[in-house]
């Protein structure tokens, strides 16, 4: 996926690297997408920051024209009464049309943001589920979810509320100061050079918040990653009664999340407090210096009045301001933190020319030969779970992957379907390396058949589709041939009961029937069985065996399995210990060198 975020060095824990504007012009590329709905709402503040600073001239007319003071030259050509009524209904127009054209740009602008919100959210997503495996492995679930539910939201503040809205209020400060100069420069400098000192505080209490909204954000995302973790395991925390040590962890981070929010109210509120201040000041030396030339005759009480107004009119743009502070800010953040996870680099990508298909039922059928060439694989830098693997696997042939608890059993399972890729050496499919595949091809050829079954919220059959347009009756076929289509139409709904998250309305042999049905229906050529078994009863082990014996015909297999009588049958058998192969051969072999695999298979005749 090409990201609209350009690749940043802003890394974590660094906030404020960039500005305000260069974080908001990553959104411009998502906002391309609306231009003409942009474009309009940018069109229509032009009558709205005009009418707004004719209101203020049409009051202190009226005034004038109340107190008998010099009004424009047309209101002279008529009566009181009637230049009262024309004002009334100029004013009346300017704010019906105000209100109007606020309530159709205000609309424009959040449409606009939320199509930027939901654009931005499925290209995360979409990036999210094309990184490794090895990303997941040290990013805490609850830190990604963040991301993509709380974070996104408030990114869509910074473009409605935030940008459209500043060039909105710069825009309106922009028609006022140049109607307030033609009507009295004087007066209009002492209201134009205050809003410097306002710039001043809110661009240093800017500084302050983000720092302060970074580290809340921070501690928000380690909050949920703590729930996270304790309702996956709630089964482990209430039979271990860890309730009150993990609600004593939850309550400190909490605790720090909440002093770091904090910090972030008190910043908004001292940008709000300051800002009316300046404010009430200004407006204090416009009354005192305007009120000296009214005495003195040179200004008109209607025109005084109109500066008042004018000086609200001013400052109101930069109180809405500051009452956007902590929507912009937690926004410029969620950019930040957004595009930290955009620049996450994907580290399995499909070659160039990913569109070619390597394998064609017409040309070159899938032999499931597979070749491992001094590979070596770590997790972590130089601390190698598998060293120089080299082994070769025949079409049609099945091997069983054997060894003691970390030995690289599923480090093996890994790399070959292209979850990471190997430090060194290469894997080959049928003569071809794995790299040189486009990846959905390589594992539309592999079915795997993990120790547990992972279940999705949905009906029986669409667990078994997993969204691919497979029909009725092939899916049918499919539970048959494993031996579950008895226990699907004993469910109430048959292959339409919804199951629930993670299937906890099945048994955890139920749930490794479904897997099997998975990998039935897609027919592949390489079966990969890892611990596939262990979680099956001895009555649904003896239903699936010969199930299972169907599905390992004339396809190339590698078995892991603890239980070491279950594979006696396979054609070859590879000892693993620390991510060598230390034994390989046949079962009968193996016992008769009485070597490692001899030693446990002993251990466990004996044990059983």
């Amino acid at each position: 996926m090409t990201s609209l975020f350009p690749q940043s060095k802003t890394r974590k824990n660094q906030p404020g690297r960039e500005t305000d504007w260069r974080l908001i012009a990553r959104l411009g590329g998502y906002a391309k997408r609306s231009k003409g709905i942009l474009v309009l709402s940018m069109i229509l503040l032009v009558p709205l920051s005009i009418s707004g600073a004719i209101q203020p001239l049409l009051i202190g007319q009226t005034i004038s024209l109340i107190r008998g003071e010099p009004t424009y030259e047309f209101l002279d050509a008529m009566s009181q009464s009637e230049g009262l009524n024309f004002l009334a209904w100029l004013l009346l127009i300017t704010i019906i049309l105000r209100f109007i054209l606020q309530a159709v740009q205000g609309f424009l602008v959040q449409k606009v943001g939320q199509k930027i919100t939901a654009d931005i959210r499925n290209d995360l997503f979409h990036h999210v589920t094309s990184l490794a495996v090895r990303f997941f492995d040290r990013t805490p679930v609850g830190k990604l979810i963040t991301r993509l539910t709380s974070d996104i939201d408030a990114l869509g503040d910074v473009f409605s509320t935030g940008a459209i809205g500043i060039i909105s209020d710069l825009f309106s400060i922009g028609v006022i100061a140049v109607t307030m100069f033609t009507l009295q420069w004087k007066l209009a400098l002492i209201l134009v050079f205050s809003i410097f000192p306002v710039t001043a505080v809110i661009i240093y209490f800017q500084q302050q918040y983000r720092v302060a909204n970074y580290k809340a954000r921070e501690e928000l995302s380690n909050l949920n990653s703590k729930l996270q973790e304790n309702l996956t395991g709630i089964n482990v925390v209430q039979l271990f009664r860890r309730e009150p040590f993990n609600a004593d962890l939850f309550r400190s981070n909490n605790n720090r999340y909440i002093k770091a929010v904090d910090k972030t109210i008190f910043y908004d509120s001292a940008v709000s407090a300051t800002l009316e201040w300046i404010a009430l000041v200004a407006i204090g030396a416009v009354l005192w210096f305007g009120g000296q030339q009214v005495v003195g005759g040179t200004l008109s009480f209607g025109a005084l009045s109109s500066f008042i107004l004018f000086a609200q009119r001013l400052f109101d743009p930069l109180r809405q301001f500051a009452d956007k502070f902590t929507a912009i800010q937690a926004g410029l953040t969620a950019i930040e933190r957004i595009n930290n996870l955009l620049s996450e680099s994907v580290e399995i990508r499909d070659p160039e020319d990913h569109h070619r298909q390597y394998f064609s039922t017409q040309k070159t059928k899938v032999t499931g030969k597979i070749k491992f060439e001094n590979v070596n694989f770590a997790y972590k830098q130089d601390e190698y779970v598998l060293k120089n693997l080299n082994f070769t696997i025949h079409p049609g042939e099945k091997i069983a992957l054997v060894g003691p608890t970390g030995a690289g059993k599923s480090s093996v399972i890994r790399l070959l379907c292209r979850l990471y890729e190997p430090n060194k050496g290469r894997i080959l499919v049928d003569g071809i390396d794995i790299r040189d595949l486009p990846q959905a091809e390589l594992r539309r050829h592999i079915g795997v058949i993990l120790q547990d079954g992972f279940i999705f919220a949905g009906d029986v059959k669409s667990n078994i589709s997993l969204g691919e347009t497979y029909s009725m009756d092939e899916i049918r076929i499919a539970a048959e041939k494993t031996n579950i289509a008895s226990f699907i139409e004993k469910l109430p709904q048959g292959y339409d009961t919804e199951l629930r998250e993670r299937g906890t309305n099945l048994s955890s042999g139920q749930k490794q029937l479904l897997a099997f049905a998975r990998v039935a229906i897609r027919n592949p050529k390489i079966l990969v069985l890892d611990e596939a078994t262990a979680n099956l009863d001895v009555m649904t082990e003896a239903l699936i065996q010969e199930a299972l014996e169907r599905l390992l015909e004339n396809r190339t297999a590698i078995i892991i399995a603890h239980r070491l009588s279950t594979i006696r049958n396979v054609d070859k058998i590879l000892v693993l210990k620390q991510g060598e192969i230390i034994e390989f051969g046949s079962h009968e072999e193996l016992i008769e060198r009485q070597g490692v695999y001899a030693r446990l298979y002993q251990l466990q005749m004996l044990g059983s």
